[in-house]
């Protein structure tokens, strides 16, 4: 049976319609959107967004050598990552390959995982199964915790507007890959920063049971809308912040527009960490010995991927209309004499942000995607779209970088 938030109900109330993440029987059930995909991506960009993220889960790790044990599992170096910091890594199996794409956040007792929902399980089984002596203990913690996200320019007054800091990184200073531990609403809870969407992004980690009073507490702070449902335009919290309950559809669209692939869709457990287009976000390559490095060394110092993931940007149809090829979609390298199949869409979107242009990422076989001059074409809508190669991942950032 799928996964629900917690007050499913509370978001049917409010209209949304909701789509699965992974398997039917076995995936998470998202909000998909609560009725206008434009208004949220508007308010993500203009505003802020909050989004329930049912989809992510969370490995615990406590134990006095939590930090040596985990520096000698993962990719990242984490041994001198102070408290209320957060890292990037990969873990993988002996053949290297990812079993989970983690967010690494250090707590002054334990250590918290941030995964995928349909990761979670799998990674703190694999982890646990390489504790010998260790004083660590690993646990699925997925159901104690409930994910959300604020996205947007005005996320952080929000936040300073609504918490009580009460140790960590300031929340007048705080920066990408910051942690702090927070009071909001009367709840103690956890937030940091990371900026998938190329806005402020603020990721919330809530006791599930107390859940449904964070999220009620954020909307009738941050929600520009008295009881009428009018505009207040009274120089408020919520005329300043402009926050907005937002589905999947406008982080996917955002995500996308900057440059940030998720595991399960752009990569998944058969990839290779060179396969991914963030290798250098997610190892280091001057740290000890972790399971999977051999692999991982040997491949940068000697070899290439088979593939790794590229941004795609196509031009209009031979009609002029901007065509959006879909997830799936076969990557034809077109020369003079001949067309081949060189590689998959994994995700796709039409970008706002670059005047309703269609791009994408995908996997591509790694002679092509180091080929800058390269042709590509894509089946859409029944038409052969061209598409052009782009530097890195990220298609718009705010300050043009």
């Amino acid at each position: 049976m799928a996964r629900s938030s917690p007050f499913r109900n509370k978001h049917a109330e409010a209209e949304a319609s909701f789509l699965t993440w992974g398997p039917p029987d076995e995936g998470v059930e998202m909000v998909e959107t609560f009725g206008e995909i434009a208004s949220e991506y508007a308010s993500l960009r203009k505003g802020c967004a909050l989004f329930d993220m049912t989809n992510r889960g969370t490995v615990e790790v406590r134990g006095s050598d939590r930090i040596a044990f985990l520096n000698r599992m993962i990719t990242q170096e984490v041994k001198d990552l102070p408290p209320h910091r957060v890292a990037r890594s990969f873990w993988l199996n002996r053949k290297g390959r990812i079993d989970a794409d983690l967010r690494v956040l250090v707590l002054g007792d334990r250590v918290l995982l941030d995964v995928d929902f349909l990761a979670a399980s799998r990674a703190a089984t694999t982890l646990d199964a390489f504790v010998i002596a260790d004083d660590v203990q690993i646990a699925d913690a997925s159901d104690r915790w409930q994910r959300f996200s604020i996205h947007g320019p005005t996320a952080l007054d929000l936040l300073g507007a609504v918490a009580t800091h009460k140790a960590g990184a300031p929340l007048t200073d705080f920066t990408p890959g910051a942690a702090a531990s927070v009071t909001i609403a009367g709840v103690d809870l956890l937030v940091d920063r990371q900026d998938d969407c190329g806005e402020t992004g603020l990721h919330l980690w809530v006791p599930t049971e107390h859940a449904e009073r964070v999220w009620t507490h954020l909307i009738e702070a941050g929600c520009p809308h008295d009881e009428n449902g009018q505009t207040d335009s009274n120089g408020s919290l919520a005329a300043k912040v402009r926050l907005r309950p937002s589905g999947w559809h406008a982080f996917n669209i955002a995500r996308i527009e900057a440059g940030t692939p998720l595991y399960n869709i752009d990569f998944g457990q058969e990839s290779l960490p060179g396969e991914t287009g963030v290798l250098r976000d997610r190892v280091h390559f001057k740290k000890g010995c972790y399971l999977g490095q051999e692999v991982v060394a040997r491949m940068d110092a000697l070899g290439k991927p088979k593939q790794i993931l590229v941004a795609l940007r196509f031009e209009p149809s031979p009609e002029g209309e901007v065509v959006q090829p879909l997830s799936g979609g076969h990557v034809m390298a077109v020369t003079e004499d001949s067309a081949e199949t060189v590689g998959v869409i994994t995700s796709s979107t039409i970008a706002p942000m670059l005047g309703g242009t269609a791009v994408a990422f995908a996997q591509v076989r790694t002679k092509w995607a180091e080929n800058p001059a390269a042709s590509f074409e894509v089946a859409a809508e029944g038409v052969r779209v061209r598409a052009r190669l782009q530097p890195g991942l990220r298609f718009w950032s705010r300050d043009g970088a």
